[in-house]
């Protein structure tokens, strides 16, 4: 059984609700799917398609269309037969191996989209045999089933004035658009995946780097380098280096990881681009003898297609990819990490599709990395046209990035705060929390496991008051079951999980799947039972009457320590005893840039600066006796954050400024003014940073403010016991001496 992520598990559940609702409604209904490039889209809409038939009210009277462009619908294909293995849920059929010249219930024709654009398409041209596409569909649909139109990467492929003739030919009950940039406007049912929800669970990278190393300026949606005026080489230069550099990271951490460089070409077709092709060529061969005969190079031309074999590994020998955009869709590389344009683009409307390949992550089952290099991808030109078509780049994209300037070593403990969850629902580590349960209950040998049947009690006391969508059966009504039926013995199951889950877990799809899974993974490690073969006999083991109550005993074990985890995790800090300056911090679009020559973050970027802490760094930029600054940020561990005490729970405390003297000693410097003062001290901030400044005595600082409310005065600092504070007098404030 493939366990989805969080996001993942709440984007199935939604398009299901959704789903639903349309099917029951007259006339013919559109929903829009939209989620990033890497986030799993074919796996959920396998598990999406798996769960809608396995509803009663869809029982038999579906069959289903996908239509994807180029080659994407055969890997698609391949991906849910996989998908589907061990379920044998739904098949999976190509135009010639349907049977009865027809889409049978359960089964998903694919289809390329741009072959039944064709008139003289076999599949589109009527004949003899009445054996043609819009014939197929009229016969499925005289056997009282409803079609479902699912439109794959349909930014590419549903957008001509055929294409939408074709849709309105099928006329689809239900017509899904997939993509991470949809094109059907108007009214429609929209379902959508939050990038940074993906970016979170680690399946994608953080960012794309833009330009790394130069300045960047980002106006009115258009891009600005001073790359622009660089030669192709020099670019393929910078692209080469970076590839080198995330190599060796990757060989630091024990990897062998082999990032991988694509150089993507304009899909024309030119004499100048062929003479354009073998300059590149020959430059990688002379200046770093990356060829097609030692395998570091690979060529994914139309009319030229070497070193392809194995390319997606993560630890295939080849370095550099020379691709054109017509493969850039639906291909996987998830070691891809750098990707260069040329000048030769003219110009790019630039869009999360562009940086697709690059986004995903090599080894999503681990994340992100404590490596930061390698939570990023890098892009490089020399183009200067560059717009940016959407949100999604807006968001994704760094052009702006800091590297530190000196060498530091400061190892001072800091601590910052995991993202809450809601503690109402069940992830993904609740499955070890059950089984560890298990093991301490010794649920195993406690268990009737010959001449077991569904406890008869059990059924009697359910009523249908939890999930609409688990049977169709009036609210108020006993359940009725058919012990034959696959879907009837999953309804009963999901039942006794959402008894077991109440009253400590809202009862939604995502953890009713998560205990439910959590069930079949405990038979199929202590008893090799395999749920996909006989979820019969699982069933009938748990819901027994001798049975039913350890397992429900086991239940509460685990609900028990996951609240306690999580209410643990939820106010908890974690703590880097070792933090130090960041080596490189990247930024979006929302960024400024501030000429200074001692911060030691280099270029120095700020974003909404107060007019204290401006005045302040002014102030720091005239000291003789400061070495560097750092302007301090907000956003978990990459900054530093001390502890503090707001009653009985411990919060970060993000200072502004950290600043390193010439005599070796380092300030931290907070910039207040009126009533954020107050605020301060009555928070318990004050108190935490005098705390954690008696830890060392080479540390100093506190909280700091000007004598003027234009900042033209004196600076002055609080150091002492926040008892000595007086609200609105600063006449026992120190000085400030640097």
């Amino acid at each position: 059984m493939f366990i989805l992520k969080d996001y993942q598990e709440e984007a199935v559940s939604e398009l299901i609700s959704k789903s639903n609702k349309q099917l029951k409604k007259s006339g013919n209904k559109t929903m829009v799917f939209k989620s990033p490039t890497g986030s799993g889209k074919t796996i959920m809409m396998a598990e999406y398609l798996k769960r809608l038939i396995d509803s009663e009210d869809n029982k038999n009277n579906l069959s289903f269309i996908w239509a994807a462009p180029r080659k994407l619908h055969d890997q698609s294909k391949g991906k849910l037969e996989s998908f589907y293995k061990n379920c044998h849920s739904l098949k999976c059929s190509f135009f010639f191996d349907l049977n009865d010249k027809q889409i049978g219930s359960n089964e998903i024709l694919f289809i390329n989209w741009e072959s039944i654009n064709k008139e003289k398409n076999l599949i589109i041209k009527e004949n003899e045999r009445e054996f043609f596409l819009s014939q197929v569909i009229k016969n499925s649909k005289q056997e009282g089933r409803n079609i479902i139109l699912i439109i794959d990467e349909s930014h590419f492929s549903a957008t001509s004035n055929i294409s939408k003739n074709l849709i309105q030919d099928i006329s689809p009950k239900l017509t899904i658009e997939v993509s991470a940039t949809p094109t059907i406007e108007g009214e429609s049912t929209r379902i959508s995946v939050d990038i940074d929800d993906v970016k979170e669970e680690g399946m994608i990278k953080k960012s794309v780097i833009f330009q790394e190393g130069y300045v960047n300026k980002f106006t009115n949606s258009q891009l600005k380098t001073i790359r622009e005026d660089g030669s192709d080489f020099l670019v393929l230069e910078d692209a080469i280096k970076k590839r080198a550099q995330i190599h060796k990271t990757y060989q630091k951490i024990g990897s062998d990881i082999n990032p991988l460089l694509l150089i993507q070409l304009p899909d024309r077709k030119t004499n100048d681009e062929d003479i354009f092709l073998e300059k590149i060529i020959k430059y990688l061969d002379q200046a770093h003898s990356i060829t097609a005969d030692n395998n570091k190079l690979a060529i994914y031309l139309s009319g030229k297609k070497v070193n392809l074999t194995n390319i997606s590994k993560n630890n295939n020998e080849v370095e550099v990819l020379i691709f054109k955009q017509a493969i850039a869709l639906g291909w996987d590389c998830p070691r891809a990490s750098i990707l260069v344009l040329f000048r030769n683009w003219k110009s790019i409307n630039f869009s999360i599709q562009t940086i697709g390949r690059i986004m995903r992550m090599p080894e999503p089952n681990i994340g992100h990395y404590q490596e930061e290099m390698l939570n990023h991808a890098y892009f490089y030109t020399n183009l200067d046209d560059i717009k940016l078509a959407d949100d999604y780049s807006r968001e994704y994209l760094s052009i702006c990035r800091s590297v530190k300037n000196t060498k530091t070593d400061l190892l001072i403990e800091s601590c910052h705060r995991l993202r809450r969850r809601d503690k109402t629902r069940l992830n993904t580590n609740f499955i070890q929390i059950f089984l560890d349960s298990a093991n301490q209950y010794n649920l195993k040998s406690k268990l009737r496991l010959k001449n077991n049947s569904i406890s008869q009690s059990f059924v009697s006391e359910l009523e249908i008051d939890t999930l609409d969508d688990l049977s169709n059966i009036d609210e108020g009504k006993r359940i009725k079951y058919d012990l034959e039926n696959k879907n009837d013995i999953q309804k009963l199951f999901d039942l006794f999980s959402i008894r077991a889950l109440s009253p400590d877990f809202f009862p939604e799809k995502r953890s009713i799947k998560k205990l439910n899974y959590s069930i079949y993974k405990f038979f199929e490690l202590k008893l090799k039972i395999d749920f996909a073969e006989d979820l019969l006999k699982i069933s009938e083991i748990v819901l027994d009457d001798n049975n039913i109550k350890h397992f429900l005993n086991v239940t509460d074990l685990a609900k028990t320590q996951y609240i306690k985890n999580k209410t643990n995790i939820a106010n908890k800090l974690i703590y880097n005893r070792s933090w130090d300056i960041p080596d490189e911090i990247v930024y979006s679009t929302d960024v400024n840039l501030l000429e200074c020559n001692k911060a030691i973050m280099s270029p120095f970027y700020c974003s909404n600066l107060s007019k204290p802490e401006t005045a302040f760094i002014d102030y720091l930029e005239n000291s003789n006796k400061v070495s560097w600054w750092f302007k301090n940020g907000e956003r978990d561990s990459v900054y530093f954050a001390l502890p503090y005490s707001q009653g009985e729970e411990q919060k970060p405390f993000y200072v502004d400024f950290i600043i390193y003297f010439k005599n070796k000693k380092i300030g931290f410097f907070d910039t207040k003014s009126g009533i954020t003062i107050t605020e301060a001290f009555a928070s318990g901030k004050i108190e935490g940073l005098n705390q954690f400044l008696n830890k060392n005595e080479d540390h100093f600082g506190g909280i700091i403010t000007n004598t003027e409310k234009d900042n033209s005065g004196i600076w002055k600092y609080f150091s002492k016991k926040t008892s000595q504070f007086q609200e609105g007098n600063i006449q026992n404030w120190d000085i400030i001496d640097f």
